[in-house]
């Protein structure tokens, strides 16, 4: 067990969001809960967080934990289950073969996790069936970057974001899904006024507020975009003749391929105008410090691997790669999806960056693992894995610490196929999930604050995790649950670690093992590593090899690339076809991340603060597009696509372009009655990757005729909710329920009693509203507001923040009550708004008074008078939307 903290110590652990890596100053408090603090030490922070990293401390709660070790619904000892999982996949291997079985993991898992897992499932059981929700966020640029540089390398680190000239931010919505970085440019750039950023995304997103050049693109125009670039720099003299004569292979061929797209062509596949892309190629072609950041909005696309490597080929031509300030960059989207790289958590990758497909590689890690076998050949990825398991093929499925239910493409068909699959393991924190609810054997995981392993971030920085909490109930680290059925299966030798930091230095040794060839991962240094050390150590870069005493901040500014002849390859590229929306489904859908959610809201769903920033499901749509849909602003739209159906609040806005839509992907069956956004996208891959096209679905929307409105909150939440629309979100001392019905309900006074618990003796206050339609009802107890209901034909128009309030008020004065059932703030009681800056609780309205105050003026002024964007920074960009958004415009 790992060294727990005493109520009142601080552990310096990482956090366990996006990849940026933050460290993280927790302290134990003497109620069980933490306290939550950047660390200033950490280089990937330096004592910054986000809205999600500051709330980390709201999400430890145990009322959904899986606490106990559970068997076709019965709660069952460690020894029962982890032995009956073990003689299961024992059965399957010896019938049906190893390659009926198939482990689907995640990056949520430390590197210890990933390690174990890896070793059982393709040393010991023989196949490389594994493949991680990793697949989803970055397995195009792992397949670029193999492609270029012949191994998984990022070149650079997060310093260069602060030195470079010019940051061209593509398919990246860094503000909201990386912040800390978005953070960290933004405060270089107001330092340094002469930084350029240029944005590049079909959206306008808060990102767009550092950005001096917004290039709205259409979906997967990325590929010609910087296809054209490549020709415009030959054209231009440009080219580093030195470096890619010396360092580069392909350049003939690939600048041949660019040299032949016309502007015209550029034109018509990026739907920007010839003045855009002439600006954006100026900007590149005169600044030498260069980094170009992507993420989901390159890597999730049926062209994602082509769109990677068309960025690299920019970089490679002009030598702007390895040197401070400059080089391609991809941020990653989960905390450890570099360690699953790093320990081959993917189906095509073997341990420590070896490969799957090299004969000498395999022999080493069998060698290395003394295991019966070794996987011969890739395995499934993730949307081919979940093909298998619906046509049969996998017959035994243990999923970790992720929820396909909800994240896969088509995932109305992976919950089918799920269901049907005889045998499925499912080890998760959270007993209260889509994909949990499908499982025969439930594993009680640690959570994150329980955990005690390594992670490693974006810029190849390997940080500690550390146990701030004692484990839940009988849960137990996903390394120790692995290793238990491996044992169980016979292999228990191989697989007796007593702690994870065992199970790293083996990880260690593997790294550095002398005829693995030259490979860029290695961390020999810590081979065979104490545990004292261990428990010690610091945030490093890899590569760490023996005899190091830090680790490489770059690669490649002299070349030393990891293919045979040491020379990076320029790929050549043609324009992928264009995937036209069609008269059936005439909308693009594009799907992403909101600022306050994460992944399918396990974790952030449980913080009222987090939730109070977007409450519900919705769909960004253009004014054009949904006056001629007759879609009204907030009203139910339905979304459809050959796959699925979906129904979302309508949120009018100039952010997406005309016939595009946009919709966050966190929302899942557990808050929401239809709106895991997944079901719309069909299961189209990129070739090279296997990542899915999440980011370019046709689709068609149609308002929602609903014949009534509803919004509630109650203190419990209700076991059942009676409403054809339904979102439900935590708030301070409860629940909200926004509610749509296609029909009248027959009996609205017990409706109101079933959302709201109101027992018969509860005291009640209705109004009703005949001509109107209007029905309000609110229930106290002694004081205690139990719960309202408001009931409209149009959404319902009153104040969340206000009728949210009342559960944490003192309503022993009965008039006061009235005001609950009135919905609007009184005098002395100023309605916020729609949140803003969660970390204050401060609203529109907040802003928009101190605006018209005449005493606040900027962004800073609204700092210092309602602290808003003064703690986490998250909120920054919107608090500027605001202000822009009241000045006047000047006459023409």
């Amino acid at each position: 067990m790992p060294n727990l903290p005493q109520p009142g110590q601080t552990v310096c652990t990482t956090c366990p969001y996006c990849g940026v890596g933050c460290g993280i100053l927790a302290t134990r408090e003497v109620d069980g809960g933490i306290a939550i603090a950047g660390d200033p030490k950490h280089p990937a922070n330096l004592g910054r967080l986000c809205s999600k990293g500051s709330a980390l401390g709201d999400t430890v709660s145990l009322d959904d934990r899986l606490l106990h070790p559970e068997v076709d619904g019965r709660r069952t000892d460690w020894d029962s289950a982890l032995s009956f999982v073990a003689d299961t996949f024992r059965e399957t291997m010896m019938e049906y073969g190893p390659e009926s079985i198939a482990f689907y993991v995640s990056g949520q898992l430390l590197t210890e996790d990933y390690y174990v897992a890896n070793k059982l499932i393709k040393g010991f059981i023989g196949t490389a069936n594994i493949d991680t929700n990793s697949r989803l966020c970055m397995a195009s640029s792992v397949a670029g970057h193999r492609r270029a540089f012949g191994s998984d390398t990022v070149p650079g680190n997060y310093e260069d974001l602060e030195l470079a000239d010019l940051i061209v931010l593509t398919g990246s919505n860094l503000a909201w899904c990386h912040p800390v970085l978005f953070q960290r440019i933004a405060a270089a750039k107001q330092a340094r006024p002469q930084m350029r950023v240029v944005l590049i995304d079909p959206r306008r997103t808060m990102t767009a507020d550092i950005a001096d050049l917004h290039l709205p693109i259409a979906p997967d125009g990325d590929v010609a975009l910087f296809a054209g670039l490549l020709g415009h720099l030959v054209r231009g003299g440009h080219v580093d003749k030195t470096y890619s004569d010396q360092h580069v292979a392909g350049f003939d061929e690939a600048t041949a391929a660019a040299l032949a797209i016309s502007i015209k062509d550029i034109e018509e596949a990026t739907g920007l105008a010839a003045s855009q892309i002439k600006e954006f190629y100026r900007l590149f072609a005169d600044r030498e410090r260069v980094v170009t950041v992507y993420s989901q909005g390159v890597n999730q696309s049926a062209c994602g691997t082509d769109k990677v490597n068309a960025i690299i080929n920019c970089h490679l031509v002009t030598g702007r790669i390895g040197r401070p300030g400059m080089g391609p960059f991809s941020v990653t989207g989960q905390p450890n999806a570099m360690g699953g790289r790093e320990v081959g958590g993917l189906a095509n990758m073997l341990a420590a960056h070896t490969e799957i497909e090299n004969a000498d590689h395999r022999a080493l890690v069998q060698e290395f693992w003394q295991s019966p076998t070794i996987a011969q050949k890739p395995g499934l990825k993730a949307v081919d894995m979940f093909r298998a398991v619906a046509d049969g093929r996998i017959k035994a499925l243990w999923i970790m610490a992720t929820n396909p239910v909800d994240s896969l493409p088509d995932a109305d068909a992976v919950k089918a196929a799920i269901a049907a699959c005889p045998f499925v393991v499912v080890s998760d924190v959270s007993n209260a999930t889509d994909t949990m609810a499908l499982a025969h054997v439930k594993l009680p995981a640690a959570a994150w604050a329980e955990k005690d392993g390594t992670v490693t971030n974006s810029e190849r920085r390997i940080s500690r995790q550390r146990a701030v909490l004692p484990t839940a109930g009988e849960a137990r680290p996903d390394w120790w649950i692995v290793a238990g059925v491996a044992r169980r299966m016979g292999f228990e030798p191989h697989f007796s670690w007593g702690s994870a930091a065992e199970v790293f230095a083996e990880y260690a040794a593997l790294s550095a093992h002398k005829n693995a060839g030259r490979r860029d991962f290695d961390i020999g240094a810590l081979a065979g590593i104490t545990r004292r050390r261990y428990d010690d150590l610091k945030p490093f870069q890899w590569p760490l090899p023996k005899g190091a005493e830090e680790g490489r901040a770059r690669f490649f500014a002299d070349g030393g690339f990891y293919t045979e002849d040491r020379k990076a390859r320029m790929i050549p590229l043609s324009l992928p076809q264009k995937r036209a929306a069609s008269l059936q489904y005439p909308l693009i859908l594009n799907t992403g991340r909101v600022r306050d959610h994460w992944h399918t809201m396990t974790r952030t769903g449980k913080s009222a603060r987090l939730s109070a920033h977007m409450a519900e499901p919705f769909a960004e749509i253009h004014p054009e597009t949904a006056l001629r849909l007759r879609i009204a602003p907030a009203s139910i739209l339905k979304l459809e696509s050959a796959h699925g159906t979906v129904l979302l609040r309508a949120l009018v806005t100039t952010r997406v372009a005309p016939g595009q839509v946009f919709v966050p992907m966190h929302w899942n069956d557990q808050f929401a009655s239809a709106a895991r956004i997944d079901t719309l996208v069909a299961p189209v891959t990129d070739p090279h990757s296997g990542q899915p096209a999440l980011k370019n679905v046709a689709v068609r929307a149609e308002p929602y005729n609903a014949a009534l409105y509803g919004f509630a909150v109650m203190r419990e939440r209700p076991a059942t909710i009676p409403a054809d629309y339904w979102a439900v979100a935590r708030t301070p001392g409860g629940w909200r329920i926004e509610l749509a019905f296609e029909s009248l309900p027959t009996d609205i006074a017990g409706l109101a009693r079933t959302l709201l618990g109101g027992s018969e003796a509860a005291e009640p206050i209705s109004y009703l509203d005949g001509p109107r339609g209007d029905a309000r009802f609110a229930f106290f107890d002694k004081g205690r507001l139990l719960g309202a209901l408001f009931l409209a034909p149009t959404p319902v128009a009153v104040s969340r923040n206000v009728v949210v309030g009342g559960l944490e008020e003192d309503f022993a004065v009965a008039t006061a009550r009235f005001r609950v059932v009135a919905g609007r703030p009184g005098a002395d009681r100023p309605d916020p708004g729609a949140i803003v800056c969660s970390c204050f609780s401060v609203g529109v309205n907040d802003i928009a008074r101190a605006l018209e105050s005449g005493v606040c003026a900027s962004v800073e002024d609204i700092g210092k008078a309602l602290k808003a964007g003064t703690n986490c920074g998250s909120c920054r960009a919107e608090i500027r939307e605001i202000i822009h958004a009241r000045q006047p415009v000047a006459a023409e």
